[in-house]
């Protein structure tokens, strides 16, 4: 089966300008060489700190920024090449939810207005026809018919995200690129939010490729993981094997500092010392091995591969070679 989305090698890198000449004097890697792909009807999750690359990935993907480096197909078709008009008849495949719902709307604009707008850019002219589509998808995303006559400050924050997603519903897409969708909502609407894209998921077959840093809201709604770290993927695998073990030092890193509901309950932690180094001068070699406790050698010059352990697991790291420590816990 053909994949919804697959990526490979995608590089972005930014240039940094200085000098009354705007000079570039070096390069932002915002994005060092990722590869994935997104099957029908699936969730994978991008996690990682702030800074690590992930929204830079998703906005490369959905091409509002052109990439460096590196292929992207939508569906059979590659776009990495295409301009805004090369991209057109694609952008019905793919839509994207933002973090911030309230900036991503036109205040001048009711909500009506807003969701019909991908449909008359694409062809629905007919008033009826179009009033009646929105109301539709105001009711697939539970709000009331009146929404319609409604502007967007009129909204709570949470129903201001539903609009959001009523609009990117509209030209019902086959992949939905939400970027840290829920992160500026109160944790009851998250909860209400994430049901709701896993329900339309179900009802439509939706694909989403889900950023976030919020490991609690990943588990819920995610079937695959894909960890990020100063913009190369360290470890990519099912949801379940992630969180029971994960292989990456970074990755059990991130899994020990998120927090547990039960105050009584205790676990080992594994700190990692010192900032996220610059992406403007990253370090050589494995890009971690600078916070890493079980750093060695040959993690400060080789760039570990993303290496596929068993079916559907991969992991960045020299620690899981078999030529090396095969386990991080019986590392020196």
């Amino acid at each position: 089966m053909t994949a919804v989305l697959r990526v490979e090698g995608l590089k972005k890198l930014f240039p940094v300008r200085r000098g009354l000449l705007q000079r570039v004097s070096g390069h932002v890697q915002a994005v060092d060489g990722v590869s994935f792909e997104i099957a029908a009807g699936e969730t994978l999750c991008l996690v990682g700190e702030s800074g690590c690359g992930k929204s830079t990935v998703a906005r490369t993907v959905m091409k509002l920024q052109q990439p460096s480096a590196g292929r992207i197909w939508l569906g059979e078709e590659e776009v990495t090449d295409l301009d805004e008009a090369g991209m057109r008849p694609h952008r019905r495949q793919v839509q994207m939810v933002f973090q911030d719902p309230y900036s991503s709307l036109n205040p001048r604009m009711k909500a009506g207005e807003l969701i019909g707008e991908p449909l008359e850019n694409f062809g629905v002219t007919d008033l009826a026809q179009r009033r009646d589509r929105v109301l539709a998808l105001l009711d697939k995303v539970g709000m009331r018919a009146d929404a319609a006559d409604r502007y967007p400050f009129e909204f709570s924050g949470g129903q201001r995200q539903r609009l959001v997603i009523a609009r990117a519903l509209a030209l019902q897409p086959r992949l939905i690129i939400a970027d840290e969708p829920v992160s500026a909502l109160d944790v009851s609407v998250q909860a209400q939010v994430i049901n709701l894209l896993m329900d339309l998921q179900e009802e439509f077959g939706l694909s989403y490729l889900f950023v976030s840093h919020d490991l609690a809201v990943v588990e819920h709604i995610g079937h695959r993981i894909a960890v990020m770290y100063l913009g190369r993927i360290v470890e990519l695998a099912p949801k379940r094997q992630i969180f029971a073990q994960p292989l990456h030092p970074y990755t059990e890193a991130l899994m020990a500092a998120a927090p547990i509901a039960d105050p009584a309950a205790r676990r080992d932690r594994l700190v990692i010392e010192g900032d996220v180094p610059s992406p403007l001068n990253p370090p050589a070699g494995c890009h971690f091995h600078t916070r890493c406790p079980y750093a060695q050698p040959r993690c400060r010059t080789e760039v570990p591969a993303l290496r596929e352990l068993q079916p559907g697991r991969w992991v960045a790291c020299h620690l899981r070679d078999a030529h090396s420590v095969a386990d991080p816990e019986t590392a020196p």
